[in-house]
């Protein structure tokens, strides 16, 4: 028998974006169901079994306008440690060590394109600064009056970008106006010698993408998580506490979080949302639908009646081609590594030796192959907090592009055991002898983490970060500011703008969208 409540919002999909969304319709007074098919919360930041990270394995870019509005103050956010240093592994010892704009080898010894890389960062860092305005809120646009609160704002912010325009001075405006939608490969090349230094920016560039960085508009993409810090953190107690501490928010906010419990259908009548059928069979009443799913998934669940034909073209062809496989190692004893000392196996290690490498590392995904030579994020996570270290060994937990989800022949146990193989073989280059250490390992493709977390296409960001699909753009033209469809219906996972990258501005925008009654 059904059971039938009243809220004024619910939410689906409790990862990251869903619980931002959600902690911010309570705290504005709403009463608000969020309902997540998996058993636990996260979606791609969920903990493994052991407590180690399974998909997710680092905080990136987590936006501070983000805590604020769900009063994560100080007090209540003691998880994130200090930024991690990043080395970009060399095969013949030369490891260089990155962290904000400092650069020098792993044995202290100064690299000769500190300065350079300085610099580039710190240009591109001004450049990001600008971005990040038009990030934190809805694209511009939409049908708002002139004299509307909402206009104003929206002028004061394209304001602000325009001030930080002028201020750069003309030659440095015009600079930054070249370069915005032009190819990352070129702009790093320009400054810095093809290497280590130039593989880790170009694989930063394309991290999550189905693309290279000579492809067109990918020094956009650095610029946005630039924009956002750029950094990344391992905090402490990993992401569970990380998904706690949102999860509380909402919670002591009145917001009602049920796990194991999906959405069937989006209820309408007359072009609105009335409520949800779950896939419990429960009637749950509501005008107003907010989901962290695909634009597609969700248009299916609302019925594609309410899109017309131009419409339902537009969401068949959103882009979010997979090309990011998760790998987890268990190791007996930590790999050694020639010219790492020690205390930088905490850090976050990139297999990137130079850019024309990653853009070789991509090109075979374009024929539905894996890369022989694929670009590897490494991390150690018990190395930095015990409470994520593997209870049966070391965790080694690997984040391994390119592994198209659309794979020549499927995604069968052949193909998981040839990547691990790749992998392995890759990492062995730089640290000898480490297939003797694995004791287990678990390989997730694309397509395995589109089937438990329902991210279209595997895709890490729900949709390609590409020109044509952000900004009022993301994830497809008329339904770029959130709103979609029947009134009520609003996207607030990483598929709408800004995007993924655990910034949390997605749902927390979508969030505002919706108590505006905007599309």
């Amino acid at each position: 028998m059904s059971t039938i409540r009243t809220f004024d919002s619910i939410v689906i999909g409790g990862g990251l974006n869903g619980l931002v969304a959600a902690g911010v319709l309570a705290r504005a007074g709403q009463s608000v169901c969020l309902l997540e098919r998996a058993a636990h919360l996260g979606g791609m930041a969920a903990p493994g079994a052991s407590g180690a990270p399974r998909m997710a394995h680092l905080l990136y870019n987590l936006s501070p306008v983000v805590r604020r509005d769900l009063g994560l103050g100080a007090r209540d956010w003691p998880f994130e440690t200090a930024a991690l240093p990043t080395v970009a592994l060399s095969e013949d010892g030369r490891h260089v060590v990155t962290q904000g704009a400092s650069a020098r080898f792993a044995d202290g010894s100064p690299h000769p394109d500190a300065a350079a890389f300085a610099a580039l960062h710190k240009r591109l860092t001004a450049y990001a600064a600008l971005l990040r305005h038009l990030a934190e809120a809805a694209p511009p646009g939409g049908d708002a009056p002139i004299l509307s609160s909402a206009r104003l704002k929206e002028v004061l912010r394209l304001g602000r970008v325009g001030l930080g325009l002028r201020r750069m001075g003309k030659p440095e405006m015009r600079r930054f106006l070249q370069i915005l939608l032009s190819n990352a490969y070129d702009l790093i090349l320009d400054d810095i010698p093809d290497g280590p230094l130039a593989g880790l920016m170009a694989a930063d560039a394309v991290r999550g993408a189905a693309a290279g960085p000579r492809a067109p508009g990918t020094v956009f993409g650095l610029l946005y998580r630039m924009g956002h810090g750029g950094g990344a953190s391992l905090p402490i107690g990993g992401m569970t506490a990380v998904i706690d501490a949102f999860a509380g928010a909402a919670g002591r906010a009145g917001a009602v979080i049920k796990t194991g419990c999906g959405v069937a259908r989006i209820l309408t009548d007359q072009d609105r949302v009335t409520g949800v059928i779950t896939d419990r069979g429960e009637t749950l009443h509501t005008t107003r639908v907010l989901s962290s799913g695909g634009a597609r998934m969700t248009a299916e669940m609302a019925g594609l009646a309410h899109f017309d034909i131009e419409a339902t073209r537009r969401l068949r062809h959103i882009r979010a081609r997979g090309t990011v496989a998760k790998i987890n190692l268990t190791l007996d004893a930590l790999p050694t590594i020639p010219g790492l000392p020690d205390d930088l196996l905490s850090a976050r290690l990139v297999i990137a030796p130079s850019a024309s490498y990653v853009e070789e590392a991509f090109n075979p995904s374009k024929y539905r192959e894996t890369s022989p030579h694929p670009v590897i994020e490494a991390l150690l996570p018990g190395q930095t907090d015990p409470a994520q270290r593997g209870a049966q060994g070391h965790a080694l937990s690997l984040i391994v592009n390119y592994a198209p989800v659309d794979l020549a022949g499927g995604w069968d146990d052949p193909a998981r055991d040839a990547l691990l193989q790749t992998t392995l073989n890759t990492l062995t280059r730089y640290a000898p002898g480490l297939s003797d250490l694995v004791t287990g390992a678990e390989v997730i493709p694309p397509d395995q983490i589109e089937a438990e977390t329902g991210a279209p296409g595997g895709h890490w960001h729900h949709a390609e970060m590409s020109l044509d699909q952000l900004l009022a753009l993301r994830p497809a033209i008329g339904i770029g500011r959130y709103g979609m469809g029947p009134s009520g219906l609003f996207l607030c996972g990483a598929s709408a703008h800004p995007g993924g990258d655990l910034m949390g501005l997605a749902g927390r925008n979508a969030a505002h969208a919706a108590l505006r009654g905007t599309p």
